[in-house]
C-alpha cells in the first residue's frame, strides 16, 4: 500500500458489454459517491443497439470540481474483453487495471498496476442460474472496487435497501454479490489504491438528476398539460419523465389525470398535435432529436406564421441524417434558428446543465404565449441523458404564469373592433383569442397563406411585406426579456474574449482555470438565448479576438452570430469539436495556447489574468 495517497480527485472507467445489466452497478457507484458528498460528474457513452456491443461509464470525482472529462483515467473496471487494448491504453501512468481473470491475460504496461479478480469464477461457485451468474458480475465488482478505493459500503447498503424495498430476496441477493466481492479484495489483493474517496461535505443542498427530467419538470412548472411525441434518441426519457410526473403531479381530487401523453405515429403528427393544442388554449409541447426537427418543418413555419404559441425541446445528438444517435452534438443551431422554409426565425434557449433545463423549461412557456411563436430549449444529449449534480431547484410558489396578450371575454366587450394580427403597441405583438373566448366576438381564420391583419386571405403584396416586418419586430422586443448571457471578465485588460454555450461550460470553466495558470487572460461570455442580447455584440467588440467554442463541423453559431449582428468577422476565431464525445479541458487548452502562440497579433492582445490560480 503506497504511503502517497491522494484523496477524491480521480476518474474511473467501467468497460462493458451493453445489455449485460452494468448499468444499475455504475449507477450505485455514482450515487454513492455522490452521497457521500463528493462532487461527481458521471457520463455513460453507449452504443446505438440493445445488447452486445462495448459501452463505458465514466466518473470524473473532483472534490475541487474541475469535473470536466479527462484524456486519461485513473481507474479501469474492465469487463469487456473486446476492448481490453483500447481500455488499457486510456489508463494513466501510475494508474489502475482492473479485469476478470478468470481466463488469465498478459498486459504490455509496466507503468501501471493490473489486477485480476476471478469475477465469472466467482458468481459461477455462487450462482447456479446463468443470469443471475451474469447479472451478478456486476455487484461483484463494485463491492471488489468499494474496498480498493474506500467507498463507504454502508452508503451503498442503503441504495440496495431503497432500489429493491419490498423485495428482500433481490435485497439479499444484491448483497451477497457485493460482500462476495469485497471479501475477495480482502483476502486475496493489497489495498487501498493510492488514489481514495472519503466522505466529504461538498453536495449540501445539492441534486443529482437528468437534463431530460430536469425539463419535464420545467414543464410541469410551467403549466403543461399536454405533450405530443414521436419516440427516438436521445429525447424519449424526456416525455417518459414528464409522464411519470404528471401522473402524481397532475392528479385531482379525483383521481383523474389532468395530463394528456400522446404518441403520435411520426414527428410532423406529433408537433401538429401540440400546436392544436397551443392554438385552442392548452400549454403544450413535443419533444424530439434533429431528425425531428427536420421531419418538423412544414408545421414549425406555420406555428411561426400564424403565430401560435408552441415549446420544443431538441435533445441535439451526432448528425448529419441518422448520424451517432447516442453521441452528444450542437449541431442543430441553424436548422432550429431558421426552422422551415420562406423568412422564418425561432427562439432558442440554450441550456448549460440540469438546472437550466429546468429553469428553461418553465420560462419557455411563458415566452412561446408572450412572443405567440415557437420556442425551441436546445439541449443535447451529454446534459439530457447523463445524470448531473447541480444545486437544487429554485420555485417560487407565488409564480404566475405570463399568458402574454390574452384578451378575455370582459377586454372583448370593450373593444369596438378586434384585429388578431394587428400591431397595438409598437412592440410587434399583437392580441389573441382562444376558441370560445366569446360567443359573438373575437373569432378570426388562422391560415398558413398571407393574411391581413384581421386574419382574412390576401395576395398584396405590400400587406404581406408589413406583416413580416411586423413579425421581425416582435424578435426585437424579445431580446430584452429572454435568458441574458453569462460574463466572466477574468481579465479585464485582455482583448481575447471566448464565446461558448450549452454542455461546454464545465470543460470550459476547467480550461479557464489551466489558462489562467499558464498566464493567459480570457474573458467569458456564454450565450442563453437567440436572438441575441446587446451584451453579446458588445463585449466582441470590446475585444480584438474572440473564440467561438462548439460542437459541431460548421462553426454554426460563429455563422449565427455573422449572419444576424454587424460584427467585424475577423474576430471570430472558431474551436470546433464534433466527435461525438463531452469536451475536455485539455482539448481547448492546447487549441487556444497554439492558435495564441502561433498568431503573434493574438499574443500581443493577452494581458495576463488578475490572479493566477
Amino acid at each position: 500500500m503506497s504511503s502517497n495517497i491522494t484523496y477524491n480527485e480521480l476518474v474511473i472507467k467501467f468497460a462493458n458489454v451493453n445489455g449485460s445489466g452494468s448499468a444499475s452497478a455504475n449507477t450505485f457507484c455514482a450515487k454513492s459517491l455522490y452521497r457521500m458528498g463528493i462532487p461527481i460528474s458521471a457520463k455513460n457513452i453507449f452504443p446505438s443497439n440493445i445488447q452486445g456491443l462495448p459501452t463505458w461509464y465514466e466518473i470524473t470525482i473532483s472534490e475541487s470540481e474541475k469535473l470536466a472529462r479527462k484524456e486519461k483515467v485513473d481507474v479501469m473496471v474492465a469487463m469487456n474483453a473486446q476492448t481490453y487494448a483500447s481500455d488499457i491504453d486510456e489508463v494513466a501512468s501510475g494508474g489502475t487495471f482492473i479485469y476478470d481473470n478468470s481466463i488469465q491475460r498478459k498486459f504490455d504496461r509496466d507503468d501501471i498496476r493490473v489486477i485480476g479478480i476471478p469475477i465469472a469464477k466467482l458468481c459461477a461457485a455462487e450462482y447456479t442460474d446463468q443470469r443471475q451468474r451474469q447479472l451478478f458480475k456486476n455487484i461483484v465488482y463494485l463491492g471488489g472496487l468499494s474496498l480498493l478505493i474506500g467507498i463507504d459500503i454502508d452508503v451503498i447498503e442503503k441504495l440496495l435497501s431503497e432500489q429493491f424495498k419490498g423485495k428482500q430476496n433481490l435485497f439479499d441477493a444484491n448483497l451477497k454479490a457485493l460482500t462476495i466481492g469485497r471479501k475477495y479484495v480482502a483476502d486475496n489483493i493489497e489495498y487501498p489504491l493510492d488514489k481514495q474517496v472519503r466522505k466529504c461535505n461538498r453536495n449540501a443542498n445539492k441534486i443529482m438528476i437528468n437534463g431530460n427530467e430536469a425539463a419535464a419538470l420545467g414543464a410541469l412548472y410551467g403549466g403543461a398539460t399536454v405533450a405530443s411525441w414521436y419516440p427516438i434518441t436521445p429525447s424519449t426519457s424526456l416525455v417518459e419523465a414528464f409522464e411519470k410526473h404528471a401522473n402524481k403531479l397532475r392528479k385531482d381530487k379525483d383521481g383523474n389525470i389532468n395530463a394528456a401523453v400522446i404518441q403520435a405515429e411520426d414527428e410532423l403528427s406529433s408537433v401538429g398535435m401540440a400546436i392544436g393544442a397551443n392554438w385552442n388554449g392548452s400549454r403544450a409541447f413535443t419533444s424530439t432529436s434533429g431528425p425531428g426537427v427536420s421531419l418538423m418543418g412544414e408545421f414549425l413555419g406555420l406555428a411561426y406564421f400564424a403565430e401560435i404559441p408552441l415549446v420544443l425541446f431538441n435533445i441535439q445528438r451526432g448528425g448529419p441524417s441518422t448520424g451517432m444517435p447516442t453521441r452528444t452534438q450542437q449541431s442543430d443551431i441553424l436548422t432550429c434558428a431558421y426552422a422551415s422554409h420562406g423568412d422564418t426565425k425561432h427562439i432558442l434557449l440554450l441550456p448549460s446543465d440540469p438546472n437550466e433545463c429546468f429553469e428553461f423549461g418553465y420560462k419557455a412557456f411563458d415566452y412561446a404565449e408572450k412572443f405567440q411563436t415557437p420556442i425551441m430549449v436546445l439541449s443535447d444529449l451529454d446534459i439530457g441523458m447523463n445524470d448531473w449534480v447541480v444545486d437544487q431547484f429554485k420555485w417560487d410558489d407565488n409564480y404566475s404564469h405570463d399568458r402574454g396578450k390574452l384578451v378575455t371575454s370582459e377586454d372583448i366587450e370593450k373593444l369596438k373592433s378586434f384585429a388578431r394580427y394587428r400591431d397595438v403597441d409598437g412592440d410587434g405583438i399583437p392580441y389573441r383569442t382562444i376558441p370560445a373566448t366569446h360567443p359573438d366576438y373575437g373569432s378570426y381564420f388562422t391560415r398558413g397563406t398571407s393574411h391581413t391583419d384581421t386574419g382574412g386571405y390576401t395576395e398584396n403584396g405590400m400587406i404581406h411585406a408589413e406583416m413580416l416586418d411586423r413579425i421581425t419586430k416582435k424578435f426585437d422586443t424579445a431580446k430584452e426579456y429572454l435568458p441574458h448571457p453569462i460574463i466572466n471578465l477574468n481579465s479585464p485588460k485582455s482583448k481575447i474574449g471566448i464565446i461558448n454555450f450549452g454542455s461546454t461550460n464545465v470543460a470550459l470553466n476547467d480550461a479557464m482555470q489551466d489558462l489562467t495558470r499558464n498566464g493567459i487572460g480570457i474573458n467569458h461570455l456564454r450565450i442563453r438565448a437567440f436572438p441575441f442580447s446587446k451584451s453579446v455584440v458588445d463585449f466582441i467588440n470590446d475585444h480584438e479576438f474572440v473564440f467561438v467554442l462548439e460542437q459541431n463541423r460548421d462553426a454554426q453559431m460563429k455563422k449565427l452570430l455573422i449572419s444576424e449582428e454587424d460584427l467585424d468577422t475577423n474576430k471570430l476565431i472558431s474551436i470546433l469539436n464534433y466527435d461525438g464525445m463531452p469536451l475536455t479541458a485539455n482539448f481547448i487548452v492546447n487549441n487556444i495556447t497554439e492558435i495564441i502562440n502561433n498568431n503573434k497579433n493574438i499574443k500581443a492582445a493577452n494581458s495576463p489574468p488578475i490572479k493566477i490560480v
